[in-house]
């Protein structure tokens, strides 16, 4: 089956930070708090303006995001949880997101996603 977010939505993949410790101690995972950070599965086509003119999003499949604590509407497809929310949500795009370390994000290796106006 093939998801496809309407308009400025997108479906988001939340990305495992790994184990997390404190002083030696393994936090259990009830008690971890979720990832902020995301891989884009699906986006919509664009919301229409008030020319009609449909506006394409700053975001596409693939894209690595960064997301507010509260993002989103979590779903669950085939056993596996995921995000939609809308294109407003993401707070940023980790480019060379490979290369980039877990928690890193500086300048040089994130596009703000401004999107005043819209």
């Amino acid at each position: 089956m093939h998801v496809r977010p309407l308009q400025d939505r997108i479906l988001v993949q939340r990305l495992d930070e790994g184990e997390q410790r404190v002083g030696g101690i393994i936090i259990p995972d009830s008690a971890k708090e979720k990832p902020q950070r995301g891989t884009v599965i699906a986006a919509g086509n664009g919301k229409v303006n008030d020319d009609g003119e449909r506006v394409k999003l700053d975001v596409k499949a693939g894209d690595t995001i960064l997301f507010g604590k509260y993002s989103g509407q979590e779903i669950k497809l085939h056993g596996v949880d995921y995000l939609i929310m809308k294109e407003d949500e993401v707070l940023a795009v980790i480019e060379g997101a490979s290369t980039a370390k877990a928690g890193t994000v500086t300048p040089a290796t994130a596009k703000v996603a401004a999107r005043k106006g819209r």
